[in-house]
């Protein structure tokens, strides 16, 4: 669900380079904590900007373009997560790959989300990281409050015995 046109006029359109400046980082985090890569979410972000830019004369009059960019952004990511994953698994069964091992804490929550469903997961890093609210979510993905609350709820149990299961696993290590 688009927002509706401003009806401030051509004259007070968002700027473009200020919506890019303003939004992109965060964009960024909020796909990366998403896929689990930041270069992959770098590409994603950097892809709804250039798909922006090119109609920009129409999203500037948006109630709220930053939302327009953010939407195709994780469009774009989810279409893609399955497509690597798929690849991601075709490798390593391969291949071993003997590359610096990241912090256990962030391992851990980055496997704990790729388990979860994709709206379950897609809410929580909306939630949680992109501090969005439940509404802002709702209206992102054209559902009703209560959805994006049971996702939540859900997500977070999920998340929980995730984790619990890895720090024991980890301590016990």
């Amino acid at each position: 669900m688009m927002a509706p046109y401003r009806d401030d006029g051509p004259g007070r359109r968002a700027d473009f380079e200020e919506c890019y400046a303003a939004h992109f980082h965060s964009l960024t985090l909020q796909l990366n904590a998403y896929l689990g890569n930041l270069g992959e979410a770098q590409d994603m972000v950097q892809e709804a900007f250039v798909r922006a830019l090119a109609r920009w004369d129409t999203i500037a009059r948006y109630a709220d373009p930053p939302a327009w960019v953010r939407r195709v952004a994780w469009n774009l990511a989810t279409s893609g997560w399955r497509r690597r994953r798929t690849a991601l698994n075709f490798l390593r069964r391969q291949r071993e790959e003997h590359v610096p091992a990241p912090e256990p804490d962030r391992v851990a929550l980055t496997r704990a989300l790729a388990t979860l469903p994709d709206v379950q997961r897609r809410a929580c890093v909306l939630f949680y990281i992109a501090q969005l609210t439940i509404a802002e979510i709702a209206e992102q993905e054209d559902v009703a409050e209560g959805t994006v609350k049971s996702w939540l709820h859900r997500g977070r149990t999920a998340l929980a015995a995730q984790l619990t299961e890895a720090r024991k696993e980890h301590d016990h290590a």
